[in-house]
């Protein structure tokens, strides 16, 4: 007899996720942020080449029909804002395809909240106030000083390139000596993120919360863009925030531009099709509301059980979930 009907978390441990997760919902209760919960299942999914969505066939009032697991609640969430929810937050149930390990799950707890009328930069000192939170820790202690980065400088600093002029080739040629991977025919964005992840992100949030602002605007996905004050170029309006080298929320100046979500949307499949990957439908609910009209703001996701790891000093995601994907 085995013993893989076992939880992968002590209940111990599943205790103290309990107590850190309602400390997440105290955070925004204080706040005036409603908590919301909308469908896991829905008629689009994430478009987004680096995403694998999963998908069911089920029965429906309109008969058998494909339905995407979600990835994030983002689209449901942003239908919500466009009706006049208001700020809001939701622990949502996320699922992606292939991402096992000590940092993933296929699925998972997302953390995700969108504030009406907020700049990037106020949402980025409310993401920090939460992760201070469940730390445990105080605004401004100095155990994790809050710092910016530039992702330009970032790479200047660590691998002495412009990762928004440097020749394509010479893209391919670092992420093949860091990497140990064939990127001979990588495009620019794959290159530049497997050096992101191996050189950059290991070192990042190691003395306090650090925020990278200021993205290539091909990786803006489904925030705005704005130009760099430094040479005018195009910049995705975002942040990721990381401590400890582990990567823990991505926020956006959300896009609400109905026909350039939509154009986004179409541009994602193209690229799906010649990457030889599945297309996925896409979520026309979400275009009609910000159609209808969406207020503008700034939202983020954040993966709330790394942030659990993190404040309960566990090795993996496993150790903080009832049920990792090996023994569901």
């Amino acid at each position: 007899m085995t013993d893989d009907w076992r939880p992968t978390a002590t209940i111990a441990t599943l205790r103290d996720r309990a107590r850190l997760l309602a400390e997440v919902r105290a955070f925004f209760a204080e706040r005036g942020v409603l908590e919301v919960e909308t469908p896991v299942l829905g008629h689009g999914g994430s478009t987004d080449l680096h995403l694998a969505s999963l998908s069911a066939r089920a029965t429906t009032p309109a008969g058998r029909e494909r339905l995407w697991l979600q990835t994030s609640p983002e689209f449901a969430m942003k239908r919500l804002l466009a009706a006049g929810a208001g700020p809001i937050f939701q622990l949502a149930r996320c699922f992606r395809d292939g991402e096992v390990g000590r940092r993933h799950n296929l699925e998972f707890t997302m953390l995700e909240w969108y504030r009406p009328g907020f700049t990037l930069d106020a949402l980025v000192e409310e993401t920090a106030a939460l992760v201070h939170r469940v730390l445990g820790r105080e605004p401004g202690d100095k155990a994790v000083p809050l710092r910016r980065r530039r992702y330009r400088a970032l790479f200047r600093e660590a691998l002495a390139i412009d990762p928004f002029t440097a020749p394509l080739a010479e893209l391919r040629r670092l992420a093949e000596e860091k990497g140990r991977l064939a990127m001979h025919d990588a495009p620019r964005d794959d290159c530049l993120d497997l050096l992101m992840s191996l050189v950059i992100e290991p070192g990042l949030g190691r003395e306090g919360v650090e925020v990278v602002v200021d993205y290539p605007a091909s990786q803006a996905a489904l925030a705005r863009r704005h130009r760099d004050p430094e040479d005018g170029e195009w910049v995705a309006s975002r942040f990721e925030l990381y401590l400890e080298g582990l990567e823990l929320a991505n926020g956006y100046d959300e896009l609400t531009d109905a026909a350039e979500q939509a154009a986004r949307f179409e541009e994602d499949n193209t690229a799906r099709r010649a990457a030889g990957l599945p297309e996925v439908n896409i979520d026309r609910r979400l275009v009609a509301a910000l159609e209808h009209g969406m207020p503008e703001g700034s939202g983020v996701a954040l993966g709330i059980d790394r942030l659990i790891q993190l404040a309960l000093g566990k090795a993996s995601v496993a150790e903080v979930m009832a049920f990792a994907t090996p023994r569901c």
